[in-house]
């Protein structure tokens, strides 16, 4: 009796061992709960098309409450008619067109209430420059809206409201989505009231669009128009899966190519924000270039892979560590780079003030060296 007692201690004691080594390393095995800035809603499992006969009416109901109208004003002082300075002029016409009073130009757009303290997650391009914004609930409701912060180089930003029963977003899982899947978009087009059209995700993880310094957008077909920016693209289960943001006209309207920013990259986004203000993301200091077929061959590389250094900015974190310009970034962390945009990536993911490994390839040999990462100024540029 003994002996099993002794088993059954020792078998409780390594099991209770483990379980806190997994719940420290893989919290999310173990089922722990992780800490979030906000409080959002999200769903869990796959998204399963409804039945023929109700269309998308219930994804359309659960979605439109939490998608707002945001209209903006900017006061904008006129500039001087150059005619005013010729004396025969003003002889003949007077002081007409003398008015240098400030006048305001208005805009529009839309975003989407993510929690019920008020937070709102949009476009940044929505409300740069905004002097004013207020924000028009689904329910009929107009309130002043203050901005949290911004992240012009994703496009996004975060504003706030103070009211009581706000609806809220159900946030989708990326993983879930997948091309060809049925999508509905949610904004207010051309201002002229809520608004939901139909489309299917046409592609994912859209780069090199010139859009963005940080892209990786999914490309959708349902028709999204000027005012439907900062709107939701949502599932047809209802749940947010994507900001609605730009679209490739040459008219103006809806061509059937818009893009919208993933739920997945607005939330990090989106918590940095509201936990910082602003978000923070790693640099070293770099432009790179993509390495084409001529240039490979005129530097006798052995293949187009990686990010070519154009130029280093003096005393950065590059420079620190040795990096030169003709240098060929290989991988960051041991993730492969492939070009200009994945480095841009991986260095942004990086935390500031923490070493790196990186892999160059100088001449016909390849080094390792380690560089200290530092924090990326703001800027719009994609230059590393």
């Amino acid at each position: 009796m003994r002996r099993l007692w002794l088993i059954f201690a020792q078998t409780t004691t390594v099991a209770l061992a483990l379980f806190f080594v997994v719940g420290t390393l893989k919290p999310e095995w173990v089922g722990r709960p992780q800490t979030t800035v906000v409080a959002l809603h999200e769903a869990s499992g796959s998204s399963d098309i409804p039945l023929s006969g109700q269309g998308f009416r219930e994804a359309a109901r659960k979605a439109l409450p939490a998608v707002v109208h945001i209209f903006t004003t900017q006061a904008v002082k006129s500039q001087r008619h150059p005619l005013m300075d010729d004396p025969i002029f003003r002889h003949f016409f007077g002081d007409g067109l003398d008015n240098n009073e400030p006048r305001e130009e208005s805009g529009l757009g839309s975003g989407v209430i993510v929690s019920s303290t008020g937070y709102i997650l949009t476009n940044f391009h929505v409300v740069e420059a905004a002097d004013q914004i207020e924000v028009s609930l689904a329910d009929g409701r107009k309130l002043k809206a203050k901005v949290v912060g911004t992240d012009p180089e994703s496009d996004l930003a975060v504003l706030q409201i103070q009211a009581d029963k706000l609806p809220t977003i159900t946030f989708g899982q990326m993983e879930n989505v997948g091309v060809g899947d049925v999508v509905l978009a949610i904004g207010n087009p051309f201002g002229v009231g809520q608004t939901v059209t139909m489309g299917i995700v046409s592609a994912l993880g859209r780069t090199h669009l010139g859009i963005n310094t940080f892209e990786n957008f999914i490309q959708t077909d349902a028709a999204i128009n000027p005012g439907n920016s900062g709107g939701a693209l949502v599932d047809v289960q209802g749940n947010l899966i994507g900001i609605n943001t730009a679209i490739y006209s040459r008219t103006g309207g809806s061509l059937g190519i818009g893009f919208a920013i993933p739920v997945s990259s607005a939330k990090q986004i989106m918590e940095q924000i509201i936990q910082n203000g602003r978000v923070i993301r790693g640099w070293i200091g770099v432009e790179a270039q993509e390495i084409t077929p001529e240039l490979a061959e005129s530097f006798g590389l052995p293949d187009t892979e990686g990010a070519l250094i154009a130029g280093v900015v003096r005393g950065s974190p590059a420079e620190q560590a040795g990096i030169l310009p003709g240098d060929v970034l290989l991988s960051v962390n041991h993730k492969n780079i492939k070009d200009p945009q994945e480095m841009l990536d991986a260095i942004a993911s990086l935390k500031p003030g923490e070493p790196a490994a990186f892999r160059v390839r100088r001449a016909q040999g390849v080094n390792e060296t380690q560089v200290k990462i530092g924090q990326r100024p703001t800027m719009r540029r994609s230059a590393e």
